[in-house]
């Protein structure tokens, strides 16, 4: 099995126009045939619910498409909201990076 994955590392907010762009940068990396994608949250600076939504259809994107989808370094305001919508149960979320190095090397 490959491990082909990709690190998107996406900067300020995720609402409507960012959860957008995401959703289209992770459906490409996909349709090219990268199995893992990791979307680094360090520049994040907000997620609104349309960007919550956009998320959740990147997960669906990523799921129909027998890849995997991770997330990591939320910040509080992106943890709560994952939180509070239960969301933090149905992706998953790392710490940082290095837990996802951690996980591919398994």
């Amino acid at each position: 099995m490959s491990n082909s994955s990709n690190v998107l590392a996406p900067e300020g907010l995720i609402d409507n126009a960012g959860g957008t762009q995401l959703r289209r940068e992770v459906s490409d990396l996909i349709d090219a045939g990268i199995e893992t994608v990791l979307i680094d949250f360090t520049n994040i600076t907000f997620m609104d619910s349309s960007g919550l939504g956009a998320m959740v259809a990147t997960l669906q994107r990523v799921r129909t498409k027998g890849a995997n989808l991770y997330l990591c370094s939320l910040n509080d305001q992106v943890k709560m909201i994952m939180e509070l919508t239960k969301m933090d149960k149905v992706f998953d979320v790392l710490t940082d990076r290095a837990a996802f190095d951690i996980t591919m090397e398994n």
